[in-house]
């Protein structure tokens, strides 16, 4: 018992153990479950399955035309700000929360502080023109 006691105070690998075995367990099951479907699963390859659908539209050309990377970074863009708002979150359902403990004046900077630099990185892309589309 006193065994444990030191071991639970200590950074020792006895302490990951919990960790090291939920993962196995978890990369277990992946592992089990893919192959009793790849076993147990239909195998009826006929043409119709075979050939490439999207939407509905039948395919015409081909599929390795080069794309403008405009688009991607417009995405990309907006999943790099869409998270920054969910971060607004926790701050605002907390906010009377941090009113009461008298927090508010510090965190409302740490979040003028977390804007200033999202706004920083937003200034930068405008200023190296990453919105600008040429077509």
């Amino acid at each position: 018992m006193n065994l444990l006691l030191v071991a639970a105070d200590h950074n020792t690998p006895i302490n990951y153990f919990p960790i090291a075995l939920q993962l196995a367990i978890a990369i277990g099951f992946i592992a089990v479950m893919m192959i009793v479907s790849h076993l147990l699963g239909p195998k009826r390859k006929t043409h119709d399955k075979l050939i490439n659908f999207e939407s509905g539209i039948p395919s015409v050309g081909n599929a390795r035309q080069p794309m403008g990377i405009k688009y991607f970074l417009v995405a990309i863009l907006f999943v790099l700000f869409d998270v920054e708002v969910i971060f607004f979150y926790p701050y605002a359902v907390n906010f009377r929360y941090f009113i009461a403990q008298n927090m508010g004046e510090k965190i409302f900077w740490e979040v003028v502080l977390f804007v200033a630099f999202f706004l920083c990185g937003f200034i930068y892309i405008v200023k190296k023109g990453a919105l600008e589309w040429e077509d």
